[in-house]
């Protein structure tokens, strides 16, 4: 594929890698105004320390243009604070090599998918493409990982849902030239963390997203309801529903989860230790739950009040 076309076709794909999997959810937009009452917590947290003071937003990737505006809390917070952290800079997807980039997410010469999935998986494969009337050449020359968020990107697309809505999007586009903007990782991180996934791994996050395309705009109102009241609980079941669906992909969990989980806890800890205030924004489904970031920084003896 010409570097030229893989820029234009990659964007909503790379928007994807800061979603995830339960994050690619989608928002039910009529519900969503009538949750976003002012007497509701938001999923927003404040910690401080003797120095430094974190608001710790979670947030949904992927929105509609009419959910803004957001919580007046939410926005008031950004406001005031110093700094804007955000787990990889999107608008940096530019900057990538995408000559790296190709490498990791394309097969070369004559190799092709079906050499690295079961037949079951690739006769899922063209049958999804099918339906979404894509060409078989563009399918077979992708790998797993970067195909299932491929898909994912489309089905979302095609549900009205747009990355440049997300919670993320919007901040660092107030943020651009007025404040710092630092990163917990970085779109590179994340790319090479899912193009490290094995074979097998990257086969099973394909069949996770294949089964999951059809429920997606299903399963959005307990989502987008959680979010928008602060309901932690809600959020944790989602979460957890998802990962209980296919005890397969347990260990892809994991590494999407808990792994960065402690590694992004580490990085927040540094800015409650030094001066200054700083509005960091993390995909809800990485502060619920025992082995969420509000548990961890809990457990660092640093207490967390949610807004």
């Amino acid at each position: 594929m010409p570097l030229k076309n893989l820029r234009s076709e990659s964007r909503p794909c790379l928007s994807l890698v800061l979603a995830f999997i339960v994050l690619t959810l989608s928002v039910s937009l009529p519900f969503v105004k009538s949750a976003l009452s002012h007497d509701q917590k938001s999923f927003l947290w404040k910690i401080q320390s003797g120095r430094g003071t974190v608001y710790l937003l979670g947030s949904i990737h992927l929105l509609k243009k009419n959910v803004y505006p957001l919580n007046e809390t939410i926005e008031n917070t950004y406001e005031s604070s110093d700094t804007l952290v955000v787990e990889a800079n999107i608008n940096e997807i530019e900057k990538l090599d995408l000559t790296k980039l190709t490498g990791r997410a394309f097969y070369q010469g004559d190799d092709h998918i079906e050499k690295h999935v079961s037949p079951e998986t690739y006769r899922s494969i063209k049958k999804e493409s099918e339906t979404l009337g894509l060409p078989v050449e563009l399918i077979r020359m992708q790998k797993p990982w970067f195909l299932a968020l491929g898909l994912q990107a489309m089905e979302l697309v095609k549900l009205g849902y747009d990355p440049q809505y997300g919670v993320d999007f919007h901040f660092l586009a107030k943020a651009r030239g007025k404040k710092r903007i630092l990163e917990l990782e970085s779109v590179e991180e994340q790319i090479n963390l899912l193009s490290g996934f094995s074979e097998r791994e990257q086969e099973l996050f394909l069949l996770y997203t294949l089964k999951n395309l059809r429920s997606m705009d299903s399963q959005v109102e307990a989502l987008v309801r959680a979010w928008a009241s602060g309901d932690t609980e809600a959020i944790e079941s989602v979460v957890t529903e998802s990962a209980l669906q296919d005890r397969a992909i347990a260990p892809i969990f994991g590494k999407l989860f808990d792994e960065r989980n402690l590694k992004m806890c580490s990085r927040i800890e540094s800015y409650l230790n030094s001066t200054g205030s700083y509005f960091v924004i993390i995909g809800a489904g990485h502060l619920v739950g025992k082995r969420g970031i509000i548990e961890l920084i809990k457990g660092k003896g640093y207490v967390a009040e949610q807004l």
